[in-house]
């Protein structure tokens, strides 16, 4: 019997840490449990007939093929479907510039492979994507946060702590963002702090990583460009996922970048997982060749802009004053802040017995600051769980100030 499995443990194996909203998950399974907690999408979003249909066919035509494995830069087809995808939209890439991954989260992992060495620093917005800070944090990245505003992350502090880091000899590795509905603030980011980030990496040589999960799902205001479209010196990686707008079953992502880190970044996928499902990549490139995929956004839309408009509704309704909130463009989350020194770790305890959860704030700052915070995710529930969500939510957030005055 092994007494202490710690011991056999590496570096990156002892530094790993469980994904706080993935736990919080697990408590979450009684049926009266009303859920703000996870990203998850409406499952009256996923297009399931128009996927039996889709399947069949994969099957009928190219059943052998679509059972093999397959390339590891990933199916053929998916990826022109992609390129040209992205033309349309004014990213001018080739087939060389993209690849497929198994989900946008295992490009952070391949990402932190193979650019992290112990003890380099990343930049990244406080608050920022746990799924990121955790996987550049395996590898032995040191996380340093620069504030956002209403705009996203503020180019002056991103500047000084640059400087400031560069003076103590430390090496900053990438400046990783969510421009688009941030996760968990819901920010977006315009264009012409776009333009200031992308001039403040060039001037002190840094990459940028710009994780898009969400840029598809806009409901309102103006469509800004990708920073990798802006970006004239090839320096920014950017990621993108079907999870979020399709299924998050088929774990499917792409990532576009400088051809030469791609190709580092599939010498890294070999060593994970070979290659992503092909079957899976064959059924996503037949449902995009149908033009399903922009039809049913368009209905995924509809429904977040209600369901985001609901709560936003719900929240003026009944939450205490002194509580203010984000209200995004799109995506799924709105980031809730309360007065004072409100603890939103003590509220989800109180929250959960009353059978509403979210994830608290603090989970995202990589300095454990933002405990007066709370991420919540609009998209999921109905509008009636929506409401009565939000009414025993703020029951107790009440509570908890009144606590505290």
């Amino acid at each position: 019997m092994i007494k202490s499995p710690e011991s056999f443990f590496s570096h990156s194996g002892k530094s790993m840490k469980r994904s706080a909203i993935r736990e919080i998950l697990k408590v979450l399974t009684k049926p009266e449990m009303i859920s703000f907690a996870g990203g998850l999408p409406a499952p009256e979003t996923f297009p399931v007939e128009d996927l039996k249909k889709i399947v069949l066919e994969v099957l009928e035509k190219n059943g052998p093929e679509s059972l093999q494995y397959g390339i590891t830069e990933g199916d053929l087809k998916l990826r022109r479907l992609l390129v040209e995808r992205h033309k349309a939209h004014g990213l001018d890439i080739a087939l060389e510039n993209l690849i497929i991954t198994t989900g946008s989260q295992q490009a952070l992992d391949l990402i932190a492979r193979i650019l992290i060495d112990p003890g380099d620093y990343i930049l990244c917005g406080l608050p920022s994507y746990l799924g990121g800070l955790n996987a550049f944090s395996a590898y032995g990245a040191k996380l340093k946060g620069i504030p956002l505003d209403e705009s996203g992350m503020q180019p002056d502090k991103l500047e000084s702590t640059i400087v400031h880091l560069r003076e103590l000899g430390r090496k900053i590795k990438f400046i990783y963002l969510i421009p688009d509905f941030q996760n968990p603030a819901g920010i977006t980011m315009p264009e012409s702090r776009r333009l200031q980030i992308i001039r403040i990496a060039e001037k002190y040589n840094i990459l940028i990583i710009e994780d898009s999960p969400y840029r598809e799902i806009r409901f309102e205001g103006e469509q800004q460009k990708l920073i990798c479209q802006l970006d004239t010196s090839g320096r920014t990686i950017t990621l993108f996922t079907f999870s979020k707008i399709l299924a998050p079953g088929f774990r499917v992502g792409w990532v576009i970048g400088n051809a030469g880190i791609l190709d580092r970044i599939v010498t890294a996928k070999q060593t994970a997982d070979l290659c992503t499902s092909a079957f899976v990549q064959k059924v996503i490139a037949l449902y995009i060749e149908k033009g399903l995929l922009e039809k049913n956004l368009v209905k995924t839309i509809k429904l977040y802009r209600e369901r985001r408009n609901h709560m936003t509704g719900c929240f003026k309704k009944y939450m205490p004053e002194g509580v203010t909130w984000t209200e995004p463009q799109g995506g799924l989350f709105l980031f809730l802040t309360m007065p004072g020194k409100t603890d939103s770790e003590a509220i989800l305890k109180k929250a959960i017995e009353r059978n509403v959860a979210f994830v608290p704030g603090a989970s995202f700052f990589c300095n454990r600051t933002g405990c007066n915070t709370m991420r919540i995710n609009f998209s999921y529930s109905d509008l009636k769980d929506i409401e009565e969500g939000v009414k025993r939510l703020s029951e107790v957030i009440k509570e908890e100030i009144s606590a505290n005055t």
